[in-house]
């Protein structure tokens, strides 16, 4: 008898100071979630956090909110939810970006691999490689051909050093071994608008950016970036079958929680995700954007945060210095 109570007291014991079993952990979520996004609100990634945030929301059974934190390329919203309480209230929609800062500016915010949990990957936009419609080529082997008989003189477009966009003009040269000059940009927008006017010829953009624009021809689509084809344009090649057949690059998105908050409450975030990830709504609208959803485990992303982060790390090494200071 003396030994069952002991038992019955040990168990009670860790009932109270486990942090797995304490009442907040199983209640979760009891109040609004905070998604929080490291760019403007219309951008790629706050768009795919509203559709999977709507749809999250009634999974919980708690409002999910998404809040916009722009700013240096991303890491101002890293570092916030970074520093959140471990509670699983606020979360981040990270972007490649992420791990390509982890390179770039390893000693500036928040370590991307270590300060922070994640949860799901939610999906991915390809860019698309478009020129100007003047610029005498039509496929990714005659861009190049150009590009070697004309070293640094074609102008590509950029939305900032460290961008998805730039890293895939970057990834793209060195495989190619072309050089071509940038124009770095503070958006899209403005680097669409100098692309039709003929004042750069070449461009990698999400394609949810220039898919209407292929159609009414006022750019010119030669490959889209990932190794397969794009949902949102089936009939474009990819830069793999085009000459390149290990490039593989796109702008994907995914949701963490600061490093420390309790394994159940990720778990559960991320069973929520995957499920919302399958409904018929949510593909159709995220579709429409250009984005391909993928889902997941934490473990998985985990993997591909790594992988990511070294693919960039060996890119960015290979960048002229006068690139990687300018940001």
């Amino acid at each position: 008898m003396a030994i069952f109570k002991k038992l019955i007291l040990a168990v009670a014991f860790a009932a109270i100071f486990t942090p797995g079993l304490s009442r907040a952990e199983d209640n979760y979520p009891s109040r609004p979630i905070r998604l929080v996004v490291g760019f403007a609100a219309g951008s790629s990634g706050d768009v795919a956090a509203r559709i999977v945030g709507n749809k999250l929301n009634q999974i919980l059974g708690q409002p999910v909110i998404v809040e916009n934190r722009p700013g240096a390329s991303s890491m101002i919203a890293t570092d916030y939810v970074a520093r959140a309480s471990k509670d699983g209230y606020t979360l981040l929609l990270a972007t490649i970006a992420a791990t390509i800062n982890t390179t770039l500016l390893p000693n500036k915010g928040a370590n991307f691999q270590t300060d922070l949990a994640p949860i799901v990957l939610i999906g991915s936009i390809p860019n698309i490689l478009v020129v100007t419609p003047t610029l005498q080529v039509k496929n990714v082997q005659e861009l190049i051909a150009m590009a070697k008989a004309k070293p640094d003189e074609l102008l590509y477009g950029a939305s900032g050093i460290g961008s998805g966009p730039h890293m895939a003009t970057q990834l793209f040269e060195q495989m190619a071994g072309i050089k071509m000059r940038g124009i770095l940009y503070p958006g899209s927008a403005q680097t669409v608008t100098d692309l039709i006017a003929g004042r750069i010829q070449v461009m990698f953009a999400p394609s949810s950016t220039v898919v209407g624009l292929i159609g009414q021809g006022t750019v010119k689509p030669l490959a889209s970036t990932e190794a397969k084809r794009a949902s949102i344009a089936p009939d474009l090649p990819t830069v793999a079958e085009s000459g390149l057949p290990a490039y593989n690059t796109g702008v994907w998105f995914g949701i963490l929680a600061p490093a420390g908050v309790p394994a159940n409450v990720i778990d559960k975030v991320s069973k929520a995700s995957n499920e919302a990830l399958k409904d018929a709504e949510v593909l159709k609208q995220l579709h429409l954007q250009g984005l391909d959803a993928r889902g997941g485990s934490p473990e998985e992303f985990r993997d591909f945060i790594k992988s990511e982060t070294e693919r960039w790390a060996q890119v960015i090494k290979s960048m002229p210095a006068a690139e990687k200071e300018a940001k």
